[in-house]
């Protein structure tokens, strides 16, 4: 078995300083390309729109871009964070899976909105009618023929999802950072769990959340006789993404696990119109370290069961046709999703977790 092989401290080291370090160069390569056309994209977009400014901007500490979301090596994502909520309350009362709205504090402030266009009758700023209107810019700027050669504007959705040079597509959303609040869906969080600390814990709720606009089929959980409202607002609601808050959980090893855990789902999960995302394999992670929240448990040594028992629950999720967000239990992100192919994903990480759990030298192999 990979995790009771007395040489897999080793294995890991070449997986990571091989396959891990192969996979993040290409991606590199990629996020470069994508970064000067999204750059030249959006110089184009402000001037038609000066309130869709480009927030695409590298880190001096770091080195990474802030925004910039790699959920493939073929899937990208790029946060277009818009300025100022202002005169809007924060309205999360659970009604929407995963989602929230933004509701004028006062009708007579309507006026005084940077967005008063896209504020509905009811007094809901509309994520809807904004990704409308910047999705119709983005359409326009690449029909120009500086771009037409090289990018095209995926059809039969309203995100905007641009194909480059027909080899990666990268999704441009546009969303409101919420510092210093935390949902009322995750209050909840962290509960009894010996993980994360008080303090890390502490931390995360101050950074908050992103509230982005996004093409989403979301199941309503309302009373009988409400959904017609309910269905109305669901267009109008905002997508509660949580990707600062985890990756200030997952650190150190818990964040060379999850390099390994993408690096093995990208090369042996990675089939078209597989529900297994990086970002449901990076929350199963998260649970993991709440089962293990010991230092030690995430040494190179003891990191062959901690990928085993992830994809060992990725298993359990599939069959169970659920998959809970970490931090918003009520969502679940594999919902509507086709039941044939879940059972067929089931079937690709189950024989992925046989070769793990007989072969004591999997990692030289995969």
């Amino acid at each position: 078995m990979l995790g009771h092989n007395p040489n897999i401290g080793y294995q890991v080291k070449q997986y990571c300083s091989e396959k891990v370090q192969m996979r993040k160069a290409h991606v590199q390569d990629r996020i470069n390309r994508l970064v000067k056309v999204v750059t030249d994209i959006m110089k184009q977009v402000e001037q038609h729109e000066p309130r869709f400014i480009p927030t695409l901007v590298q880190s001096e500490t770091t080195g990474r871009y802030e925004g910039l979301l790699v959920h493939s090596p073929s899937e990208y994502e790029v946060i277009l964070y818009l300025n100022q909520m202002g005169v809007f309350n924060f309205v999360d009362d659970g009604s929407i899976q995963g989602c929230a709205v933004l509701k004028l504090s006062d009708g007579r402030k309507r006026s005084m909105s940077l967005w008063v266009e896209f504020i509905t009758a009811s007094g809901y700023l509309s994520a809807r009618k904004i990704r409308g209107r910047f999705h119709t810019l983005v359409a326009q700027t690449l029909e120009k023929p500086a771009f037409r050669t090289y990018c095209r504007m995926q059809p039969d959705t309203s995100d905007v999802r641009i194909r480059i040079d027909d080899q990666f597509t990268v999704q441009i959303t546009c969303a409101f950072r919420c510092h210093g609040i935390w949902p009322r869906s995750a209050a909840h969080w962290p509960g009894a769990a010996s993980w994360p600390m008080q303090q890390a814990a502490l931390q995360v709720k101050q950074e908050g959340f992103d509230l982005c606009s996004r093409d989403t089929t979301l199941q309503i959980v309302v009373p009988k006789g409400q959904q017609q409202n309910a269905s109305s607002m669901e267009g109008d609601a905002f997508a509660m993404c949580m990707f600062t808050s985890e990756s200030l959980l997952l650190v150190g090893q818990r964040r060379r696990c999850l390099s390994m855990l993408r690096c093995l789902r990208d090369t042996h999960l990675d089939v078209p119109g597989t529900p297994v995302t990086n970002y449901i394999v990076k929350t199963l992670l998260l649970g993991e370290c709440e089962k293990h929240p010991h230092e030690f448990e995430w040494e190179d040594e003891n990191l062959g069961d901690r990928i085993i028992g992830v994809f060992l629950q990725l298993v359990s999720c599939l069959q169970c046709r659920r998959c809970p967000h970490y931090f918003l239990p009520q969502l679940d992100l594999l919902r509507g999703r086709p039941p044939q192919l879940l059972d067929q994903a089931a079937r690709q990480v189950w024989a992925l977790l046989r070769r793990l759990m007989l072969n004591a030298h999997a990692l030289e192999t995969l």
